[in-house]
């Protein structure tokens, strides 16, 4: 059967696709509509498969944030593109990737795919835009006993979550600000982690034998090696330590010192238990 301007135009308002690969989509279908967008979104499959090799390095980090700032979800979903990073269909689609991460509590990118609706949006949004897209990283995360902030960074390319423990519900308003300031400080200054016991041993072992290495081709003795390894080790921490990190609006005290601060002026023992960090274009984990 013939296929007509108005109805390829249809098919082409409905799913976004090229003009002719509407029309082939119609000519395959003979006509049938429904059938025709099924073979769009089976291209977008397609699609997705050709651009594997292709790099998806711009698109958005969102997060969501319960009223009671005891869950929060975060999401990074990327593309090929700025331009269609800012396109209203991608930024739809990795809302609804947020909404699903937050109400269905998932920790996982497999557990995401596992919504046949989720599979079959992202199938459609390949073909419609014709970009590789990824959804890289989520997490949820819960904490009764405690405050959960967020922060994105203008232009949605950076997000974070800090959570805190032991804070009670009457001391939530006090310490909004101060919470959000640690948000603000671990997007600018880039922890690796909350204390200094958490940071990996092997990256304290590698950093300790590069001060060592320096200090040996200085002509330090190498009995005072160790001593002074640990003397930049210790500045290693204070650089890289959340806790030990200067505050970036007070440099005269540390992120400690304002939390200190905070539980001796309320009567509070709140501590920092751990944060995320996504931005795009960071090694993905």
């Amino acid at each position: 059967m013939a296929i007509t301007a108005a109805q390829v135009n249809e098919l082409r308002q409905k799913t976004g696709a090229g003009m002719m690969d509407c029309k082939k989509a119609l000519t395959e279908s003979n006509g049938d509509f429904e059938k025709a967008v099924d073979i769009l979104r089976k291209k977008g499959a397609a699609v997705a498969a050709k651009r594997a090799d292709k790099s998806a390095n711009e698109g958005i980090v969102l997060t969501k944030l319960s009223e009671d700032n005891l869950t929060a979800a975060i999401v990074e979903v990327n593309c090929e593109t700025d331009f269609v990073a800012k396109s209203d269909v991608f930024i739809a689609f990795a809302n609804k990737v947020l909404d699903n991460v937050y109400f269905d509590k998932l920790k996982t990118t497999e557990a995401l795919f596992e919504n046949k609706e989720i599979q079959s949006d992202f199938d459609e949004l390949v073909g419609k835009i014709g970009e590789k897209i990824v959804v890289s990283r989520l997490d949820y995360i819960t904490n009764e006993n405690g405050f959960i902030v967020d922060y994105i960074h203008p232009g949605s390319k950076l997000g974070v979550i800090i959570v805190f423990d032991d804070l009670s519900p009457d001391k939530q308003n006090d310490f909004a600000t101060i919470a959000k300031d640690v948000a603000m400080q671990v997007a600018a200054m880039k922890p690796i982690s909350v204390y200094r016991d958490e940071v990996p041993k092997d990256l304290i072992e590698k950093e300790i034998d590069i001060y060592k290495e320096i200090a040996r081709k200085e002509g330090k003795p190498e009995q005072i090696l160790e001593k002074i390894a640990q003397g930049k080790l210790a500045k290693y921490y204070q650089e890289n330590c959340l806790s030990e990190q200067a505050y970036i609006k007070d440099n005269a005290k540390s992120i400690g010192d304002l939390i200190s601060e905070f539980n001796k002026a309320n009567s509070t023992k709140t501590r920092i238990k751990s944060f995320l960090r996504f931005h795009l274009g960071d090694e993905k984990k």
